[in-house]
């Protein structure tokens, strides 16, 4: 059913932009959850960040669009969604793409500081708390209470994500794998080709994701802390790359002083009482 939203959806953003809109490249999945999350209404006057299809990836959509509307940016956007994990980085530093509105690590942002802005921190240092997900079935995975039972099982990432892979590489596991693409990690997971991999903390009351067949679940009462700030970022070589830059940053600023960010991405289920968990690399 999601696949057939999902080619709906597309056909749509096509069929419906106009000349001057500026074009968002977004991943798939994220796309149909962004939609079905927004229902027809202004994403600009939207303040309730709970509902079924809210996750992370979806909040800093809203986030980055918000910040650029308070900061004076009245440019309107155009999706085009699709398998564009990676990709979005090149259009970035070639200019074919104004901003990515999944933010990224301080440390992934830095390292193509010469083609980007770096906005200020929407997700600051020590906020980013993520669960150790892994299949229903996997009950040996479920029963993790501290950081020596990692040693019995894999984990997987992706180095193209330095904070992600910093973060797993220091941990005892026994064996990290490699796989680029975010949705095959999932699956694999999912059939317990691999034991578990980190994802931010779901708004469902039992925290679990859910995506077509595939279905994950948090090991209860544990999490791990990954150790850096994230960030929109803009390109340098896109004609309105300063202007959106300038927008957010001051946008940023009037929602982090109304307490706009820290609501949204609580409510959202990201942001977690951290006296409420053992962060086993604490």
């Amino acid at each position: 059913m999601r696949t057939y939203v999902f080619v709906f959806l597309y056909c749509l953003s096509i069929s419906s932009s106009k000349a001057d809109d500026i074009l968002i490249y977004i991943r798939d999945d994220v796309y149909v959850d962004y939609q079905e999350f927004i229902d027809g209404r202004n994403v600009i006057n939207i303040d309730n960040f709970s509902g079924h299809t809210i996750r992370r990836d979806v909040v800093d959509m809203i986030i980055a669009q918000q910040a650029l509307a308070l900061g004076g940016f009245t440019h309107s956007f155009k999706y085009i969604p699709g398998k564009v994990n990676f990709r979005n980085t090149k259009l970035l530093e070639r200019g074919k793409l104004l901003i990515s509105f999944d933010s990224y690590w301080l440390s992934d942002a830095n390292a193509l500081s010469k083609h980007l802005y770096i906005s200020s921190p929407v997700i600051k240092k020590g906020e980013y708390i993520a669960g150790i997900y892994t299949s229903t079935n996997n009950t040996a995975v479920l029963a993790i209470s501290e950081l020596n039972d990692l040693k019995q099982f894999t984990a997987v990432s992706t180095p193209k994500w330095r904070t992600d892979w910093q973060t797993l590489s220091e941990l005892p596991f026994k064996k990290l794998i490699r796989e680029d693409e975010w949705l095959s990690m999932a699956r694999m997971v999912d059939m317990q080709w691999i034991d578990l991999m980190l994802m931010p903390f779901h708004s469902s009351e039992d925290q679990t994701f859910t995506l077509d067949n595939i279905h994950l679940v948090p090991v209860e009462g544990v999490a791990i802390e990954l150790k850096d700030s994230r960030h929109f970022v803009i390109s340098k070589h896109h004609p309105h790359g300063l202007q959106a830059f300038k927008a957010i940053n001051a946008g940023l600023a009037l929602m982090r002083q109304r307490g706009a960010i820290k609501k949204a991405y609580t409510q959202a289920g990201f942001f977690i009482d951290h006296k409420q968990m053992n962060i086993l690399n604490h």
